[in-house]
């Protein structure tokens, strides 16, 4: 710290500043609100008894990610630095640290851009009329494709054949899809248009990408509330069942769901908090952005279930609609007639279709519909496009939802660029040879080199194994480190004095509580359940020859495969231990070279 305070003066007048407080409050929202609160926050509501689900999350909120989150503020305010250098001054011993935070965040950023190609490849389809995903195809040319297509559905077809043309398995590359390249480039010219002067020029753009998604969520709310069925979907998301909290998944996957979607332990609030001034209240920042990511959250998942209410509810009708047609069609070849539809349907409706004479009736159950939960790509570019379909002005809203995905997506693309850039522009051999343009350059066409292996027929199931193994357990390691360094290494008492010099009163004693024990505790105890429970290295393909298709055929990684994927998730933290040892051998080094010069002396250096 001492270092920092001495060259402030100078450092004062050149780090550059937020142009105000809301434009910093605006890019911390932007960068935490992504594409999770919209893909996974309703999925696991849904997964683990709707309104229930609040509690362990609302726990988690408490005990580990507001805590973490002030810290990560409060540290990069006070040191003024990136990740790096931040880490490095709180122990020596913690340097490895913020490389590690680095190396997760360029995998991060490797294959999130792809999401946005993806998303982007979406917006520019939803301008044909009509939607490319409405029907299957109808060239009698690829008579497989038009089966495949028929055996699944239009939107599986147009997701997994159309936009991935997907391969069978993970070692089946196949070539580069040129239309994935290019959007996958245009993505990245985004991104280094938006981050090539950090702050000064992510401060402007973050204006439009961070408020669209919630003017666009609003249209949706509006809209969505009006569909028929949408009070089914609310009430399905609202009703809690507290049996669902018997499960210790539903708690762990609160746990992780707060930790991510609050991005802890990348270095961008680090990094974002690190442009402020050193008398900013950050702990009114930290609680302030903390409420704002979890309202985010319960204020998307009410248009989602509008609309999957919608959905369960139509497809509740054409269930019974079909049994209805099979029913009349049975009794025309018996000459017999049907008076009234909704004879059949009362006398079906509810009963157990086994008591009938018709083995091809299906139990049309409207909570069965309303139970079908998906996440991620499935919920984006399946769910909701087969949804947009059944909408009157489905065009529009294709448009509207992919380009609000897109905003939330590439604003936290910004946090995490930046989270690399801060560091590396303040290193001394970076910025002494190589001006912040052309690092900001470096960093976007190395990702895009490297993401083009997600363009491969293949990509898809490369993208799942990042997904799961790059950004999971790393992230789990670098916070419960940055927690102890700060708490046990650094001192509680000397980070308190620090804490309340920028905030101008004293530390409370909950953050204290938090930083000291429920936080590192909780963070252990995942990392004790996840290496216990750690699911078996499989993914699931896209067979149409698998005999249970359109179902998905679940495959084990090859053995190179589950090599790649724990080099993924274990060798960015190396840096940690890596670091601490280089430390060691510095003062094993300095006091050689000491009894050398003076070999009467015994002086014990501890630092540097």
């Amino acid at each position: 710290m001492a270092t920092v305070e001495a060259e402030g003066g100078v450092e004062e007048q050149t780090r550059p500043k937020w142009d105000s407080k809301f434009q910093y409050l605006l890019s911390c929202a932007g960068f935490v609100v992504g594409l999770g609160n919209v893909w996974r926050f309703p999925y696991l509501c849904q997964t683990y008894g709707g309104g229930a689900f609040l509690i362990p999350y609302i726990t988690a909120f408490l005990l580990e990610g507001t805590p973490i989150f002030f810290l990560e503020l409060a540290v990069g305010q006070h040191m003024r630095k990136g990740s790096i250098e931040v880490w490095w001054h709180i122990s020596p011993y913690l340097g490895g640290l913020g490389y590690t935070s680095m190396i997760v965040c360029f995998l991060l950023i490797v294959y999130y851009n792809m999401l946005m190609a993806w998303i982007l490849w979406y917006i520019i389809n939803s301008f044909r009329s009509p939607l490319p995903w409405s029907s299957c195809p109808t060239d009698t040319s690829k008579p497989e494709l038009i089966e495949e297509c028929q055996k699944s559905t239009p939107t599986n077809y147009f997701w997994y054949r159309y936009t991935l043309n997907i391969s069978t398995d993970i070692a089946n590359s196949g070539p580069l899809l040129w239309w994935l390249v290019l959007c996958l480039a245009a993505c990245w010219i985004i991104v280094y248009i938006c981050t090539i002067r950090g702050i000064e020029s992510t401060g402007k753009a973050i204006y439009f990408t961070a408020t669209l998604p919630y003017i666009i969520l609003t249209l949706f709310l509006i809209y969505g509330l009006t569909l028929p069925g949408a009070v089914n979907g609310l009430v399905h998301f609202m009703t809690p069942n507290v049996k669902k909290l018997y499960n210790p998944r539903a708690w762990l996957d609160a746990a992780t769901q707060i930790f991510y979607s609050l991005s802890l332990g990348l270095g961008g609030l680090i990094a974002y908090s690190s442009y402020n001034p050193k008398k900013n209240d950050c702990e009114l920042d930290a609680v302030m952005i903390a409420i704002i990511n979890s309202l985010t959250s319960l204020f998307a998942s009410v248009p989602i279930f509008s609309i999957l209410g919608f959905k369960a509810t139509v497809a509740y009708e054409e269930c019974l609609d079909r049994n209805v047609k099979y029913i009349t069609k049975v009794f025309r070849k018996d000459n017999m007639t049907v008076d009234s539809n909704a004879f059949w349907l009362s006398s079906l409706n509810g009963t157990d279709i086994n008591k009938h004479a018709f083995p091809k009736l299906k139990n049309c159950d409207l909570q069965y519909f309303l139970d079908q939960s998906v996440s991620g790509t499935g919920l984006a570019f399946i769910v909701f496009t087969e949804i947009m379909v059944k909408m009157p002005g489905s065009n529009l809203w294709a448009v509207l939802f992919f380009l609000m995905l897109f905003s939330l997506g590439i604003s936290s693309m910004f946090g995490l660029v930046q989270s690399i850039l801060t560091p590396l522009t303040e290193s001394r051999i970076m910025s002494k040879y190589i001006c912040k343009e052309a690092i900001c350059g470096l960093i976007c066409l190395s990702a895009f080199l490297v993401g083009l292996l997600f363009a491969l027929r293949s990509g898809s199931y490369w993208l799942e194994m990042f997904d799961s193994y790059a950004g999971a357990l790393p992230l789990l390691i670098i916070a419960f480190f940055e927690v102890v360094g700060v708490v046990y290494m650094y001192g509680m008492k000397r980070f308190s004095v620090d804490v309340e010099e920028m905030i101008g009163r004293p530390l409370k004693v909950y953050w204290k509580a938090m930083w000291q024990f429920f936080a590192p505790g909780i963070m252990l105890l995942i990392f004790l359940f996840y290496m216990f429970i750690k699911p078996p290295p499989i993914y699931n393909t896209w067979n149409p020859n698998y005999e249970n298709f359109p179902a998905k055929e679940s495959k084990r990684y090859p053995i190179w495969g589950i090599v790649i994927a724990e080099i993924l998730e274990f060798a960015p933290c190396l840096m940690i231990p890596f670091g601490a040892i280089y430390q060691l051998w510095r003062i094993v080094k300095e006091k050689k070279q000491l009894q050398i010069i003076h070999p009467d002396t015994s002086t014990g250096i501890t630092s540097s």
